[in-house]
């Protein structure tokens, strides 16, 4: 029978944590009495009748009666054991736990449960003791009931489970009685003992290691970085596994797993920490703590990481500053791989700018001119304007920074005026526009169409997108033959719906159509035959963003997407060099190597000059290439912003392959703002004029002393210690500069010019020369065309109006604006006012001669001001006008007045004096004045001479007050002057004037 009940199971692991003190010892105790006695009892009697030991039948014999046992039955039997026994000790203790129980048994013995007979205890019958057989058994075995048979085994001295986990061993039972023939007592059988020891957490964990490094390289994230691992002396596997490790250094970037594998959780920075030291402790599975903790060290080292260094992702342009370097310190790292060859390229980004880069923003027109090409240009998506203002109506970006875009869509056209451009099939012709559409669909949208204007739906001719297809139509005139000729032309493109801005430009010079797109030429796909238009008398209508149906009387085919720069020229195509100017980029990428510099490193630049390929073998000479790449922009007014910048690169090793990965490098050129230019018109604002010139020929010059500067506001830094000195502030300072103009607008301010009688008139010739092209219309006059603000000045100055119907004109207004940049800046609004000065015919005024000399002048040709007006009389008989007499006479009444206050006493005296004097003027006033003219100015009327002193005081004090209008006084002011010294007193003057009279009735006004 096997020991297994459930006390046992309890008590056997428990014993041996606690010792033999305690109830747990305790309970263990009585539980194996009751088992021992349990087990023995049965097991002996079974064993007895298996071996002819008395049993049940024996105790029958002898129940009923009292019996002795006798001598000659003693020490028969030898003892009985059990074939195998199973111990369980605890290490430092020497009690032994079996299974079963040690018990010896002897047929020999008494009958111990009968309790009806009489028994005598013999000797034989005992156990005296049990013999163990091995060698260096380090366990003895002692009998504790010699009656019974009963043993235990126990431990000689301590034992170790580390040094010995178990032991096997036999053991034999002796009696204590002599047999029949007098030999010695009776042995058992040998039976075999296994005995396990027990073990005890007596031992920590301790690491293999004193210490651990490990080194690791920056900017990474390891798995594992190294592993610590620590043992444990116990024997059993409860006691020596390691069940967990922990890291004791707190806030460190590092962690530990159970197996002792220590990771980073998170990327480590050289910069930041050159080396960490962690403290790491480890846990047996009975939660006993490792004696001592162990330093880790994990060394930090940089990073060698193939690439460029040395760049800054931030690069500011200063307009106006020419070239830039943008990577003066790169190089590239290969961190020691030997390279074969490296291929570079360089991108700078700009299709978020403008029409995809930064070009100037002109009017379409303006930079055909400038790129050379010929004159007859006709713009039909222009600026809206007082005289074009077809375009009013369709959304726009401004034109302020960037070039000026139209937004189609899809319910928006425009119809061009007739006259604005005429196309002959016959003649050569060139279209223009910049373009950017994306996929919005398979229906037909119109670009530029021109049909019948009514009855019929004829396309004449017309441009238009069809899914990613450019598609040109040109119908013959109906006077050509009639047989199939090429009327449509098909292109596949693919920038025709990338949502990018192209430049399209169309040369027909039929029957041959050539496509330009970005200055590269395409050939038709497909060319489609039709015969001519029938001949019919109904007239065209020219429409951009769609196409006009005059039968059904309404758009069709309508655009979306952008348009700018629309134009049509006839009569000659446009060669290969202006249709390159028109899409080359006024910035870009420019390298300029030095002669030492770059060697072997071969350049390749695309035509937009917005990437750049480097390729060389010798890293160091690319590195001095990539040193002078630089960024220009030639516009002295750039669209400011960001452009993008990337390097990519392609590193090749001996073998051919891509042995090294470079990653790519993303930076960006911020353009500034530029200075904003302040333009200022200034000039002779106010002065008059002769009917006679007027009326002439030539008429009268508007702007002859114009003065057009610009200037722009710095700020200036205090010299010396000023940064410092926080009361110190900046100063601003003007400073004038050159740039062109390419609008001038003269506007009449008030009514309309009525072409009938008036007109403003220039010097054809002189604006060929200066290539300054000049629209007018009934609102004024528009000059266009990129040239100096010299070139426009000299231009306005010979700007002339005439009237040939001065005899009911008094004045004329008029306003002058000039832009640079297609309305980028605008400069101030100047305004001139030009009076007419009325002259009386000499016969109808013969008999009114008698006039103040002083109102008579000689020839002069200064221009001098008076009370605002210009008189330049560049012919004799100009007349001052009535103000500066009423000044004159204000002045002298003034002195009169002084003195009749001052002298009252001799006034009668010093009246008496001047009527004297006054009779002798009147002799002296005859002379012949047969040759006389005299000339009125209708815009002044005639005060009354005679007014109140009351009110020539209240005059003179103005005049006293106002001290600018004795140094503003003119030529005529100045020679009236000079007669009033030559005459005998002030009171003359005043008599005199009293006595100016004539009859004006007859003068014409």
């Amino acid at each position: 029978m096997t020991l297994s009940t459930d006390c046992v199971e309890r008590a056997g692991p428990e014993v041996s944590r606690v010792g033999r003190e305690g109830a747990r010892w305790e309970a263990w105790q009585s539980c194996l009495d009751q088992i021992k006695w349990q087990q023995g009892a049965s097991r002996s009697w079974r064993g007895r009748e298996a071996k002819g030991v008395p049993g049940e039948d024996d105790s029958a014999v002898l129940a009923g009666r009292r019996g002795v046992v006798r001598p000659g039955d003693v020490n028969k039997h030898k003892p009985w054991l059990e074939p195998t026994y199973h111990g369980i000790i605890t290490e430092n203790d020497n009690a032994v736990l079996l299974d079963p129980p040690l018990i010896a048994l002897d047929k020999d013995a008494p009958m111990r449960f009968t309790e009806s007979f009489e028994v005598t205890v013999t000797k034989e019958g005992e156990i005296c003791g049990f013999k163990i057989h091995g060698q260096n058994v380090p366990f003895d075995a002692v009998v504790v009931d010699k009656s019974t048979g009963e043993g235990i085994i126990r431990s000689k001295e301590k034992l170790d489970c580390e040094l010995q986990k178990d032991y096997t061993f036999t053991i034999q039972a002796y009696d204590c009685g002599k047999g029949p023939d007098g030999t010695s007592a009776k042995k058992s059988h040998k039976a075999t003992v296994h005995i396990q020891v027990n073990d005890v957490n007596e031992y920590a964990p301790v690491f293999k290691e004193k210490s651990y490094k490990a080194t690791v390289t920056e900017g990474s994230q390891y798995d594992s970085i190294l592993r610590v691992e620590a043992v444990d002396a116990d024997c059993s596997p409860q006691f020596s596994q390691i069940c967990s490790y922990e890291i004791v250094t707190p806030d460190v970037p590092f962690a530990i797993d159970k197996d002792g594998y220590i990771k980073n959780t998170e990327k480590l920075n050289y910069g930041k920490e050159h080396q960490y030291k962690l403290m790491v402790t480890a846990y047996d599975c009975g939660k006993r703590r490792a004696a001592e903790d162990v330093l880790v060290k994990v060394s930090i080292k940089p990073t060698c990481t193939p690439g460029w260094q040395g760049w800054n992702n931030r690069i500011e342009y200063e307009p106006g500053t020419g070239t830039l370097a943008l990577f003066p310190n790169i190089h590239l790292e290969t961190c020691d791989e030997s390279v074969a060859s490296v291929q570079v390229t360089v991108e700078l980004e700009t299709g978020h700018i403008g029409k995809g880069c930064d070009r100037d923003t002109y009017s379409e027109k303006s930079l055909h001119q400038l790129c050379g090409a010929a004159s007859g240009t006709a713009e039909l998506l222009p600026s809206p304007s007082g005289s074009l203002n077809w375009t009013v109506g369709l959304p726009t970006d401004n034109g302020h920074d960037s070039d000026q875009v139209f937004e189609f869509n899809g319910t928006q056209a425009v119809r061009i005026p007739d006259g604005v451009v005429s196309v002959n099939p016959k003649e050569p012709f060139t279209i223009s526009v910049w373009m950017r559409h994306g996929p919005f669909g398979r229906k037909k949208e119109t670009i530029l169409c021109s049909s019948d204007k009514t009855d019929m739906n004829r396309h004449h001719y017309s441009l238009y997108v069809h899914g990613c297809r450019l598609i040109f139509l040109l119908r013959q005139d109906p006077s050509e033959e009639k047989k199939y000729k090429p009327a449509e032309f098909h292109w596949k493109l693919n920038q025709g719906c990338d949502e990018e801005w192209h430049h399209y430009v169309l040369n027909v010079e039929f029957p041959s159509v050539t496509l330009y797109v970005d200055g590269v030429s395409h050939e038709p796909f497909s060319v489609t035959e039709d015969y001519p238009l029938h001949p019919t008398k109904i007239e065209t209508q020219l429409v951009v963003g769609a196409c006009w149906q005059g039968g059904d009387l309404h758009m069709t085919q309508f655009f979306r997407g952008n348009l700018a720069g629309l134009t049509v020229r006839s009569g000659k195509v446009a060669d290969k060099k202006v249709i390159d100017c028109l899409y080359t980029c006024k910035e870009g990428l420019d390298l300029q190597l030095p002669e030492d510099g770059g060697r072997g490193v071969k350049i390749h630049t695309n035509p937009s000059q917005l990437a750049l390929t480097l390729e060389g073998d010798d890293i160091g000479e690319l590195d001095k290439a990539m040193q002078h790449v630089a960024y220009l922009n030639s516009r002295q007014f750039p669209t400011p912003g960001i452009r993008r910048l990337r390097i990519t690169s392609t590193v090749k090793c001996f073998n051919g392959a891509s042995c090294v990965s470079v990653p790519p490098v993303d930076s960006g050129v911020i353009v500034l703002q530029p200075e904003e230019p302040k333009i200022s018109l200034s000039g002779v604002r106010h002065f008059a004029r002769a009917a006679s010139e007027f009326e002439s020929p030539e008429g009268v010059f508007l702007f002859p002393e114009l003065r057009i500067i610009s200037t722009i506001t710095r700020e200036v830094e205090p010299e010396g210690e000023g940064d410092e000195d926080p009361t110190v502030q900046e100063s601003l300072v003007s400073e004038e500069i050159v740039h062109d103009l390419d609008t001038c607008e003269v506007t009449v301010d008030g009514d309309e010019l009525n072409p009938a009688q008036e007109s403003l008139e220039v010097d054809t010739a002189r604006l060929q020369q200066k290539g300054i092209a000049v629209s007018a219309s009934d609102l004024g006059m528009v000059f266009t065309g990129v040239d100096t603000m010299a070139s426009y000045e000299e231009v306005l100055r010979l700007l002339r109006y005439r009237n040939w119907h001065t005899r009911s004109l008094l004045d004329r207004k008029f306003k002058l604006v000039c832009s640079e940049l297609n309305g980028r800046y605008v400069s101030n609004e100047f305004q001139v006012e030009v009076n007419v000065i009325h002259t009386a015919s000499p016969m109808e005024h013969a008999s009114h001669m008698a006039a103040q000399p002083q109102f008579v002048h000689p020839e002069h040709h200064a221009f001098v001001d008076l009370s605002g007006h210009n008189l330049a009389s560049p012919h004799p008989f100009a007349v001052v006008p009535s103000t500066a007499t009423v000044v004159i006479v204000v002045c002298v009444s003034f002195l009169v007045f002084m003195i009749i206050l001052g002298v009252f006493r001799i006034r009668a005296a010093h009246q008496r004096t001047m009527r004297d004097q006054d009779t002798g003027k009147e002799n002296e006033m005859d002379w012949d004045d047969s040759a006389l003219t005299i000339t009125v100015n209708p815009m002044e009327t005639y005060e009354d001479q005679h007014s109140s002193e009351e009110e020539e005081e209240e005059e003179e004090e103005e005049e006293s007050e106002d001290g600018e209008e004795e140094d503003d006084i003119t030529s005529a002011d100045s020679e009236s002057s000079e007669e009033e010294e030559g005459e005998h007193g002030d009171q003359q003057n005043v008599n005199r004037q009293q006595q100016l009279e004539w009859d004006d009735s007859t003068l014409s006004y």
